[in-house]
């Protein structure tokens, strides 16, 4: 008897929360490209989990946040994460970066081996790449199955159309396939332990207790 396989579930978030941030209407389009390549999705905005500034005195006085708690509720029940953060200065939101922080606290840790696709927009011709790269070093320390395509829409103030689409053909094609590919990878590592395997030797990790990742309570 052959089994079902269910539809991947996928958290897609932006890293602004304001109303024309150009990072939100590109967490849209991607959403969009989810649907379209037969995932359920589920969006957010980084606002959706306030937190205070990290500080080990606050957590000890009392503990994780509700913010921190309710983004790794969300983060759970995802089979992988779309993350379109804007760049702040060449590198990484303080604010996205304050939300990994506090959520890495939480055991057992949620971004160990969870996939991660990366996605950017900016009016500047680099389209948030740097800050993307900034933003692996983090995931990937937590040990965050970051996929190695990422996706920056440069000159994002002329790229969407009236209707919220990518105005550029090609480039939205290219989204597109970014999308699929990811998904293609996530439901594969669900279903098919030798990809996950694959995937860990291809980051060329080897299980080892003292090096894990993830700590116990």
């Amino acid at each position: 008897m052959q089994t079902e396989i269910r539809p991947m579930q996928y958290l897609v978030m932006s890293g602004s929360g304001r109303a024309e941030s150009f990072n939100r209407r590109l967490t849209d389009v991607a959403a969009r490209a989810v649907h379209d390549h037969g995932g359920d999705f589920d969006t957010a905005l980084i606002t959706d989990f306030p937190v205070p500034v990290y500080d080990g005195d606050l957590e000890a006085d009392g503990g994780v946040p509700d913010g921190a708690a309710s983004f790794k509720e969300r983060l759970d029940v995802a089979d992988g994460l779309v993350l379109v953060s804007p760049e702040y200065n060449a590198s990484v939101p303080g604010s996205v970066k304050n939300l990994v922080d506090w959520v890495s606290r939480i055991r057992p840790q949620p971004f160990h081996e969870k996939h991660v696709l990366l996605m950017s927009a900016s009016p500047s011709m680099a389209g948030g790449n740097r800050g993307l790269w900034a933003l692996r070093v983090p995931l990937e320390h937590l040990g965050a199955r970051v996929y190695p395509d990422m996706f920056s829409l440069a000159q994002a103030h002329a790229a969407f159309t009236p209707d919220g689409a990518l105005a550029d053909v090609p480039l939205a094609r290219r989204l597109a396939d970014n999308v699929a590919g990811f998904m293609d990878l996530v439901e594969a590592a669900v279903h098919y332990p030798c990809a996950k395997h694959a995937w860990v030797e291809f980051l060329g990790e080897r299980p080892d207790p003292a090096i894990d990742r993830v700590e116990t309570a």
